[in-house]
């Protein structure tokens, strides 16, 4: 079995040879098709909370020079639709000009697909292009989570379900990541960690100036060692669930590059105010999350509410 690898690079604004090397050590050369899923979290591009334009004509120009075709994706968001993110936020541009193409999973073909197990789920329903692709590289960042403590790269997997309804699925959001990830086995994950949010992200968190690059072979491992640079117990967390299932031990991952204790920062936490605990109980219940979420109008109102007593939004998502 291949081993669990994780590599750490400091880099600054280049970032092509660390990409050029992830994408040759990935074995994608080949391929028919490979599906890239960015993080398209926010409608206009903020460094460390979407996905870097640049950084994407990079990544997609060396998985075309080995493939057939490169297809990047994104969903709807709860409140903004995915075609007006990817024109804002530069994605769609920076895709074409690699020569890729872009789609909106809220418009592809969805496959339900059943899931084995004792657990809550019996079927997720996912889009036909990202089950179909012979490949999946998962594009991430480093972010801390008002509700997840960590957003990271299997997280970053959540926005494949493309309706964007799937807020209802945040009461078995563990069990939602660990058949994400067991669905689609990304077979490279880079997390662009140049700059990372900590604080009340994935959105409205503070910048973190780190400069660095993980990849791997292994989006759980990644998310492990990412944690740990953050100074996050990730067995606190929804990845604790996901290494039970998989018997993935943090021992077992193998970290090239840099070490992490010479790259660690500690990141400040999400301030869980009477907001953030209030969604917290309302996504612990389906019925109340399907209540509080069942329009816009709703949701906008809840942070009106918010805004009046901290001054600031809460995130949905």
């Amino acid at each position: 079995m291949q081993p669990k690898t994780v590599k750490i690079t400091r880099v600054h604004e280049d970032v092509g040879e660390v990409l050029k090397e992830a994408v040759r050590d990935a074995g994608l050369r080949g391929k028919r098709m490979v599906f890239v899923k960015p993080n398209l979290s926010h409608p206009e591009y903020v460094p460390g909370v979407v996905t870097s334009p640049a950084l994407m004509r990079e990544l997609v120009g060396f998985l075309r020079d080995g493939a057939e075709e490169v297809v990047v994706g994104e969903s709807n968001g709860f409140n903004y639709p995915c075609w007006s993110a990817f024109e804002k936020t530069g994605l769609e541009k920076a895709v074409k000009q690699a020569g890729g193409t872009v789609i909106n999973l809220s418009e592809d073909k969805v496959v339900k697909v059943k899931l084995s197990g004792n657990g809550t789920l019996e079927n997720l329903f996912l889009p036909k292009t990202v089950l179909d692709a012979d490949a999946v590289v998962d594009a991430a960042l480093m972010k801390t989570h008002e509700f997840a403590v960590y957003s990271g790269a299997i997280k970053n997997l959540f926005g494949c379900v493309s309706s964007n309804r799937r807020i209802y699925l945040h009461p078995y959001l563990p069990e939602v990541f660990y058949w994400l990830y067991a669905i689609f086995k990304p077979h490279l994950t880079v997390m662009d960690a140049r700059t990372g949010i900590e604080g009340n992200g994935p959105t409205k968190g503070k910048p973190v100036k780190m400069d660095l690059m993980l990849t791997g072979n292994d989006a759980l491992a990644l998310d492990i060692i990412a944690t740990r640079i953050m100074g996050l117990n990730w067995r606190q967390t929804y990845l604790s669930y996901i290494a039970t299932k998989t018997g993935l031990r943090e021992e077992a991952i193998k970290v090239e590059g840099l070490q992490v204790n010479e790259v660690k920062r500690r990141f400040e936490l999400p301030r869980i105010d009477l907001p953030v605990k209030a969604q917290m109980e309302i996504y612990k219940h389906e019925f109340l999350t399907k209540l509080l979420f069942c329009s816009l109008d709703v949701v906008k109102l809840f942070q009106k509410i918010t805004v009046a007593y901290r001054g600031e939004p809460i995130e949905v998502g």
